[in-house]
């Protein structure tokens, strides 16, 4: 079923741009029936940049919550079925308070992301707006329900709400997906959207012999034009193979256009550190490509890129010297080219005393 191509495409899109912000846990199990939470977000990282890129969903990311989105428009059953998991998951909690001594400090949140919503769904709940704190298309449930149903297709089509209105449907979701393409190139909350609607796209497509309908044939259109776009990019970059290679190569590739796009050009220790990093996880990469993009576009900003990625990577082997990279990063970017290449080959069998005798370094 397509819908569960939707589905899963959800999922992946929410999990993707909240990752940087904290744990997420799509799929988590509740008890005593089995059932799972859609999408279980826990903040552990302030990012108050990355809060404000995200707009109205960094807002809802600011505590702990549950994203439960619906394809189709929510229904009755389905929000008492959302209502019991976040009761139950409430529940597991304050357990969890009481058995360690500890406060517990508020419930999770609940945000049920519907295309659409009947007045006689939002009256049933006595569901109503904020519009005060905040935009239209939100109507929260009693307080100590804390409960909102968002309805995407209601929301202001403004840059604070796209990262919802892409979960949207029709044409709400293909006007979303076309102003991707209004971003900058580098935009690198663009290029992780546009890597998952890619996905979504082929999706779809495998299942055309189905009966699919018109709505997603429609969607198939609007994004057939984006993934022209990536590889007549692909193309020009001389990288067409890297478009059916694994996540590594394709953040390879997409950091080296990224620095290209911002420098102009990579100079040798860009080439040398650009390709341990592909093994980052999404979280990593995307808060990296943000990083990067505040850097100066002039001899500075190649400088600030070199440090960047170098704190980068040892941050990812030796995670446990981050009071030690002030001293470390110089003696780094001090090797040649070619001391580098082979350094970085080595970085991940390296022990601590390793690491530190080769850049000269007692970590005292």
């Amino acid at each position: 079923m397509t819908r569960l191509i939707h589905d899963k495409f959800a999922k992946d899109y929410l999990s993707e741009l909240l990752s940087p912000l904290g744990s997420v846990n799509p799929g988590r199990e509740v008890s005593p029936e089995v059932r799972q939470i859609d999408v279980y977000f826990t903040p552990t990282t302030a990012q108050p940049e990355y809060i404000e890129k995200l707009g109205l969903l960094g807002k809802m990311a600011i505590t702990t919550a549950l994203f439960e989105p619906f394809r189709n428009p929510v229904s009755v059953s389905e929000v008492l079925s959302c209502l019991s998991k976040l009761w139950e998951v409430s529940a597991e909690v304050e357990r969890q308070s009481r058995r360690e001594n500890h406060l517990y400090a508020e419930r999770p949140k609940l945000w049920i992301l519907t295309p659409t919503a009947s007045k006689t769904l939002l009256n049933g709940f006595r569901a109503m707006p904020d519009q005060e704190s905040w935009c239209r298309g939100i109507y929260f449930l009693g307080e100590y329900l804390r409960t909102a149903i968002v309805v995407i297709h209601q929301l202001p089509e403004i840059e604070e709400t796209l990262w919802l209105r892409i979960l949207g449907r029709g044409g709400v979701q293909q006007r979303a997906i076309a102003s991707l393409t209004a971003l900058p190139l580098d935009d690198p909350l663009r290029l992780v959207t546009l890597e998952l609607v890619y996905q979504l796209q082929s999706g779809l497509s495998v299942n055309r012999e189905q009966q699919l309908e018109a709505e997603d044939r429609e969607l198939i259109m609007a994004i057939a034009p984006l993934f022209q776009e990536k590889l007549a990019a692909a193309k020009q970059e001389g990288i067409e193979q890297g478009l059916a290679q694994g996540r590594q190569e394709e953040h390879r590739s997409i950091l080296e256009n990224f620095l290209r796009v911002r420098l102009g050009k990579l100079d040798n220790i860009l080439t040398a550190l650009i390709p341990p990093l592909s093994a980052c996880s999404t979280a990593e990469f995307t808060m990296l490509l943000l990083q990067l993009s505040a850097i100066s576009v002039d001899d500075n900003g190649c400088q600030q890129a070199r440090e960047l990625l170098a704190t980068s990577l040892l941050r990812m082997h030796f995670g446990q010297l981050e009071d030690l990279f002030p001293r470390l990063i110089p003696n780094l970017l001090a090797l040649s080219p070619e001391e580098l290449s082979i350094l970085l080959s080595q970085l991940p069998q390296l022990s601590t005393e390793e690491l530190l005798a080769r850049l000269g370094d007692d970590g005292k």
